[in-house]
């Protein structure tokens, strides 16, 4: 046998084209409320505070007025873009068509960019006023500390759901109509499998957990997110909210966009991916943070 046969050897060269692993949808844009809009910024809402009632203390009183503070409260448009280009000469030495797969792959980069979009919006400024020039920021009182309920610093702990359900409770919130959710990573997910109030039945009448996955508890349902931002103390900030307390306004929806760019050497594809979107906290009192340390 020729010495020279292993330069006729064949290669094999992989004929699938497969995405790392990565968040591919939006977790939150569902839980959230929604509004599409057009201009420069829109207010979803326009608010009214409670009054009340007045004790008459004499008759034929004179007649006054009751005045009940009012708000508006504003979300402004952010816009987002992901182009990605694909050579036709390395279309030529390829098997598979990656084009779809790059588009796939954008569509996923813009869905989670929507939920950071949220996830900034539920501890950032809110801007409200007539004309959106004033300026609301998420107050002290809606925070549950990170040692709640324990003499030192812990992770997400039962103690401190109940301080979140409390608070929101507290504030009227129609938990018997409002769907409660709490975003929570991985980490604050395996603190509350540690408790055995979570996820034992002796303290609940149905299973918390549904095919290994914490779903709901003290009526609060559960999103993972590993997008969680970090206050200035490293304590991961998780929020629990009620869907009508934070709004995504959406002035051009996820597009995609596939054409040829004859302006460059090899008439390369792009792929171009693109959205104008925006959030707003609607009401303070709607939401509750919980500091947990990791």
């Amino acid at each position: 046998m020729s010495v020279n046969i292993p330069n006729h050897y064949a290669q094999q060269f992989a004929t699938n084209i497969e995405m790392l692993l990565q968040q591919r949808d939006s977790r939150l844009r569902g839980r959230v409320m929604q509004g599409s809009y057009i201009g420069e910024q829109a207010s979803p809402v326009d608010q009214i505070d409670a009054i009340e009632m007045q004790e008459v203390t004499g008759r034929f009183e004179a007649m006054g007025r009751v005045d009940a503070d009012t708000d508006r409260r504003w979300v402004l448009p952010l816009d987002f873009d992901l182009p990605q280009l694909i050579d036709s000469f390395d279309k030529l030495r390829l098997i598979t068509d990656p084009q779809s797969i790059y588009v796939t792959n954008a569509a996923s980069a813009a869905m989670r960019k929507m939920d950071d979009t949220i996830i900034d919006a539920f501890f950032g400024t809110s801007k409200t006023g007539k004309s959106g020039s004033a300026s609301t920021t998420f107050p002290s009182a809606q925070q549950v500390a990170v040692n709640q309920g324990a003499s030192g610093n812990t992770g997400l702990t039962v103690a401190k759901l109940r301080e979140a359900r409390r608070l929101l409770r507290a504030a009227e919130v129609d938990l018997d109509q409002e769907p409660i959710t709490a975003v929570i990573s991985s980490i604050q997910e395996d603190n509350l499998l540690a408790e055995a109030q979570v996820i034992s039945l002796d303290f609940n009448d149905r299973p918390v957990l549904v095919d290994g996955k914490l779903k709901s508890f003290l009526g609060i349902e559960f999103v993972h997110s590993e997008r969680l931002n970090v206050d200035g103390n490293s304590y991961r900030r998780v929020p629990v909210f009620a869907k009508s307390g934070m709004h995504l306004g959406i002035w051009n929806d996820i597009t995609t966009d596939i054409s040829q760019r004859k302006d460059l050497k090899g008439l390369p594809w792009q792929t171009y991916v693109y959205m104008t979107v925006g959030a707003t906290r609607i009401e303070e009192k709607k939401i509750a943070e919980i500091k947990c340390a990791e």
